[in-house]
């Protein structure tokens, strides 16, 4: 049994923590948050969950991790992870991190030499996307003999941090991978209409400050693109500037993700198209809390990178489907030509 510490008990830390609990696999989990109340609403839930906030100064500075701590998962707001990773690495923790703020997810893969020589694994981007796409990118490959593309999108956001970073991504540089070689996009650039699996259907996507492109491209040697994008409508990008016109919902609707492959099969072309469809904070919670899972078996070596990354995508993946997050194959209208 193993002793996991949660920072952040917003909308996706609650469930990962409540998920953790359930599956009978961690005799205790820790939750810190500098949001007192938060942390007592959610320790009221459940009487195993154990909070030392009052030992632990502002979120993100001075944090002491034990080095008895099985695991770290990080859920905190954008921009608050890297710092966290760091000193768990330095005590021999592993870590998941839930971050998809572009500058912080290239600060978490930088700990890479750093988890090497202290043995542990960093997940960088353990949620829906990236995360999940992750994961079905590098079992999608399998069936090709070269991937050639890869590109991503997604819908939706998940409790009011996820709303918050999204809405700061569609007004940042986006940033691709196109001919060998990175290549930033302009915020809200790049307009496609991407399909995804129903109830979702037809969105507009456009380019923003999104990591997906850097958790990918290390994976797949001799990829030539990878772009990724997000759904947003005309006012999304008119006000994208601007700060939030108003509060964020505590949780957002239904979400979805989208993968696309483009690559060679011998010597024809093949298209190959995936998606999946459910609540963002939640579908974010069963990957995170999956891979922690799976991170405490063994399942994951020594470094920094993203689940593509990983040796096994198919068993991982299973047993994420077996949690409700099902990601299937459709036919659909390709988002390139």
């Amino acid at each position: 049994m193993s002793h996991i510490v949660v920072f952040g008990a917003g909308a996706t830390g609650t469930r990962i923590a409540q998920q953790l609990l359930a599956s009978g696999q961690a005799a205790n989990v820790e939750v810190r948050d500098t949001r007192r109340e938060r942390s007592r609403q959610l320790i009221k839930r459940s009487r195993r969950l154990v909070n030392n906030r009052d030992s632990i100064p502002e979120l993100g500075h001075g944090h002491h991790i034990d080095p008895s701590v099985d695991l770290v998962v990080l859920a905190t707001p954008a921009a608050s992870q890297a710092n966290l990773a760091r000193r768990a690495v330095h005590h021999g923790v592993p870590v998941v991190a839930t971050s998809n703020h572009l500058s912080e997810v290239r600060r978490l893969l930088g700990l890479h030499q750093e988890a090497l020589h202290n043995e542990v694994p960093v997940v960088v981007g353990a949620t829906f996307m990236p995360g999940l796409t992750c994961l079905v990118a590098r079992h999608g490959a399998t069936e090709f003999d070269q991937v050639d593309e890869i590109h991503v999108a997604k819908v939706g956001t998940g409790g009011p941090a996820c709303a918050r970073q999204h809405h700061q991504a569609l007004s940042s540089v986006g940033l691709d991978w196109r001919d060998g070689r990175w290549t930033s996009r302009a915020p809200g650039s790049g307009r496609e209409l991407a399909y995804f699996p129903d109830p979702i259907g037809g969105r507009d996507c456009y380019r923003g400050a999104l990591p997906d492109a850097l958790l990918l491209v290390p994976e797949f040697k001799g990829v030539q693109r990878v772009t990724a994008r997000m759904a947003a409508t005309r006012r999304d990008r008119l006000t994208s500037p601007l700060p939030m016109l108003s509060p964020p919902h505590a949780e957002g609707g239904l979400g979805a993700i989208r993968v696309e492959l483009r690559g060679r099969v011998g010597i024809e072309s093949r298209v190959s198209v995936f998606g999946a469809v459910e609540r963002p904070a939640s579908a974010a919670a069963v990957v995170a809390v999956r891979t922690s899972l799976a991170v405490l078996k063994g399942g994951f070596s020594a470094g920094a990178y993203g689940l593509a990354g990983i040796a096994d995508p198919l068993a991982l993946l299973n047993d994420i489907a077996d949690r409700g997050v099902r990601p299937l194959r459709f036919e659909g209208v390709s988002m390139y030509y």
